[in-house]
């Protein structure tokens, strides 16, 4: 979880850096591909806890 938060932190700050400052798209793009990144992981991550094993 803590990685999941730390990822989307990092994110969320690329994404205001390049939305904010003038003609740098590039921090912006980035923040958004970290952001699914971390979102498709941790649905991996919640997905595989949720199956129980078989007896």
């Amino acid at each position: 979880m803590v990685l999941f938060l730390s990822f989307a932190l990092v994110a969320v700050i690329l994404g205001i850096i390049g939305a904010t400052a003038g003609g740098l798209g590039y921090p912006l793009i980035v923040g958004i591909v970290i952001f699914a990144a971390d979102v498709a992981f941790a649905s991996l991550r919640l997905s595989r806890r949720a199956r129980r094993p078989l007896r």
